[in-house]
């Protein structure tokens, strides 16, 4: 049985999707904050991604 990429619709990166994802459920941040900090890392990403 073969495992499907649960990050198979996506464009983003995996390692951007966990990131994102840990800062939002790791600290109380609204979107527009993980937005912010990940662009302050170069990554740059919209907050509707981020809630996608």
């Amino acid at each position: 049985m073969t495992k499907r990429n649960p990050f198979r619709y996506f464009k983003t990166s995996p390692e951007i999707i966990r990131l994102a994802v840990m800062m939002y459920i790791r600290f109380p941040l609204s979107l527009r904050n993980v937005e912010d900090l990940l662009h302050e890392r170069g990554i740059d990403i919209s907050h509707e991604t981020v809630r996608f």
